[in-house]
């Protein structure tokens, strides 16, 4: 079987590609506690000063995988692999930079709110599909989406569920800058090299004092969502077959 994520270095930077092109990188069990593991091991490595975070094949990722999340038997005696690797993410200590290839669903563009850069293909377009699906926001994007919109555009990308197109994603701040789909990962490479010729403390240091100000409310907003999704997923009568949220 193929590796859920790859791994890649290059001059402190390590490269991370969620590898499920086949179901346009929906988050498994197994997706969830690779990119957890991989996060976790380049924090500890005193060699990686910069992590650079993409997807595999047409998709950045589509989401949670709906087949998997209809059939309570995969989390029988384990931890939600969201559970995992959301503390992981959201107290990440070294500079992680997106490269959004494609289509970015659910935790595909909400994963972008703790990213400290993102670069999004021309091509590529994000949505966030929780009404829809009858549940509600995730990975803290109830405090984090408004912080980075504005709490009226976060009104209207989380009720009325838009489809943003590279363009907006950057007018929004989601992205730091639109990129030619050819152009993409050589174009998110040199950024990440730049940011990995710093010094390792400084960076670190620097990333403490950015996310400080926001990680207690950023926990706090997770557990709050947390409860709230479950509650509603409880109360459903109906499942889906989909692999994806696209």
């Amino acid at each position: 079987m193929a590796d859920p994520v790859l791994t890649e270095d290059d001059a402190g930077v390590r490269c991370l590609t969620l590898n499920r092109p086949e179901a346009l990188n929906a988050f498994n069990q197994e997706l969830w506690y690779a990119l957890t593991e991989c996060l976790d091991r380049a924090a500890s490595d005193d060699g990686v000063r910069c992590v650079l975070l993409t997807g595999s094949g047409r998709a950045f990722s589509a989401g949670q995988d709906l087949a998997e999340m209809a059939d309570p038997s995969v989390f029988e005696g384990a931890e939600p692999g969201y559970e995992r690797l959301m503390p992981t993410l959201e107290a990440f200590p070294k500079p992680l930079i997106a490269a959004v290839n494609g289509v970015g669903v659910g935790i595909g563009l909400t994963a972008l709110l703790h990213c400290d850069m993102a670069l999004i293909s021309a091509d590529a377009r994000l949505k966030v599909p929780f009404m829809s699906l009858g549940v509600t926001t995730e990975a803290a994007a109830s405090v984090l989406l408004p912080s980075v919109v504005g709490a009226q555009r976060a009104a209207e990308i989380i009720y009325t569920e838009p489809w943003i197109d590279a363009e907006t994603a950057v007018a929004d701040g989601l992205a730091l800058r639109s990129v030619p789909a050819a152009e993409l990962m050589d174009r998110a490479r040199e950024l990440a090299a730049l940011v990995a010729s710093k010094p390792l403390p400084s960076l670190v240091a620097t990333k403490k004092l950015i996310t400080a100000a926001r990680i207690d409310a950023v926990r706090a907003a997770r557990r709050r969502e947390s409860a709230e999704f479950a509650s509603l997923v409880s109360a459903m009568t109906n499942g889906s077959d989909g692999a994806g949220e696209v």
